[in-house]
């Protein structure tokens, strides 16, 4: 009753949400520090100028990681702030900061694995086209290789994209992220493309310049179909679904995965998107498809397979976290066991919580028993999957702290650290103290 020898118990966070010192030490601007200047764009006109203020205080927040027990930290680096311009000068500050990061958390016996890049672009690469341009993914590989020549002798786990779904479809086909575009079917399509190659290009540049032997992976939004009932029939409804483009929408599996996992886009996809998919030579899918070693999967709900909808399928009165996200705990167990049969990779559940009304109790507490609850019950169908030989080699629960939440700006809380942000004084949740038992026993506490 507990999880496989060697299993990575971790917390995630991402630079822009954390961070602050937006302007300090030479850091040059994000698409997300103009886009937040944008009136009415973010809950309440928050930005994440200060955020948690992690610049500053990030010894103090991985004290807080080690009494915990984290065995490893999912952090990602700001590329303005290493590269104020995107390319060019670097900035040895902010560079230096990472340094600084990554020397305590491994003094803390707490193993760094880094994000390159969790949606802070460079604006002054956005004002020369951005994800649009050609240039875009060696822009990145160069970006890359700077990082990882300076860290790679300490960080032995890297992830190049988080959700593409996420920055390209928010961002630059609905508009409601940075850097708030609403571009054509074809122009975003051609953004999506060339983030896929510059995924491909930051893999061999982290073979190419690791100082020590380092795992690679890639961390797209997974959302499986869930069977109705276990049966053969039900199942293979539910594969389908999970891998099925049936309507123009970036929110899917294969267009982002096929091509890094098998080397092409799905006939489905490119029947569905037509004249506006991207016309690109062969030799395109021979750089994104480079070997990586395991699948991350970002996973917070699945879907109905009879859903066609409006909405997500679920009845009145489905548990709902204070996202409005149904909850729906067998999506880390079908996710990784479609998502294995399908790519034939190990899994890392890269991402994984909640959002819960949380507040500082008259007794000076922060109880959250939902958030317990909701990460009991998906750990529970984690160790089903693992259980069953589906290789699930570790768990990030996000998030480490309460943080901005982009376009929600500071109204989601889904931190196993509470921040009061007005103060910054940060307050661990009962789940904090709960997941550090859960830690310390290997996941048996989550199962009994």
């Amino acid at each position: 009753m507990a999880f496989p020898d060697g299993f990575v118990w971790g917390a995630a966070t991402s630079s822009y949400q954390i961070e602050g010192a937006a302007a300090e030490d030479g850091k040059g601007p994000s698409v997300w520090d103009l886009f937040t200047r944008r009136p009415g764009v973010i809950w309440h006109g928050h930005d994440g100028q200060v955020a948690c203020d992690h610049y500053h205080r990030f010894e103090e927040d991985v004290g807080l990681m080690q009494a915990i027990g984290l065995g490893a930290y999912r952090l990602s680096i700001c590329w303005p702030r290493v590269l104020p311009s995107g390319t060019g000068a670097i900035n040895d500050k902010g560079l230096g900061f990472y340094d600084r990061l990554i020397d305590a958390l491994v003094a803390a016996d707490v193993d760094p694995w880094v994000t390159l890049f969790h949606w802070d672009y460079p604006q002054a690469l956005f004002e020369r086209g951005g994800w649009l341009n050609p240039d875009s993914p060696k822009w990145f590989a160069d970006y890359t290789r700077l990082v990882v020549e300076r860290l790679s002798d300490r960080v032995k786990h890297w992830i190049t994209l988080n959700e593409p779904q996420v920055f390209i479809g928010y961002g630059h086909r609905e508009g409601r992220h940075a850097p708030g575009l609403e571009l054509t079917w074809r122009e975003t399509l051609l953004a999506a493309h060339h983030a896929l190659l510059a995924h491909g290009l930051s893999v061999q540049a982290i073979r190419a310049a690791a100082r020590t032997p380092s795992r690679v992976g890639y961390a797209p939004i997974a959302m499986a179909s869930l069977p109705d009932t276990e049966s053969a029939a039900d199942l293979e409804l539910a594969r389908r679904l999970t891998f099925g483009i049936r309507r123009r929408s970036l929110w899917n599996n294969t267009w982002w995965m096929d091509p890094v996992y098998l080397g092409h886009y799905p006939d489905d996809g490119l029947a569905m998107f037509g004249e506006d998919a991207p016309r690109c030579p062969s030799s395109d899918f021979d750089t994104i498809r480079q070997p990586v070693d395991f699948f991350g999967v970002n996973a917070y709900m699945a879907f109905r397979p009879s859903h066609e909808g409006p909405g997500d399928g679920w009845p009145l009165g489905h548990p709902r976290t204070a996202f409005d996200w149904p909850v729906t705990p067998e999506a880390l167990y079908y996710g990784p066991k479609f998502l294995h049969e399908r790519y034939g990779l190990p899994i890392v559940i890269t991402e994984n919580g909640l959002s819960c009304r949380d507040w500082i109790s008259l007794d000076g507490k922060v109880h959250d028993p939902q958030r317990i609850d909701f990460l009991a019950r998906y750990l529970r169908a984690l160790h089903r999957a693992a259980s069953e030989g589906i290789p699930v080699e570790g768990y990030f629960q996000w998030s480490m702290f309460d943080n901005f939440e982009w376009a929600e700006g500071y109204k989601e809380r889904f931190g196993l650290v509470f921040v009061d942000f007005a103060t910054q004084r940060r307050l661990l949740k009962d789940s904090a103290y709960w997941y550090q038992q859960v830690i310390a026993t290997n996941g048996r506490v989550a199962l009994e």
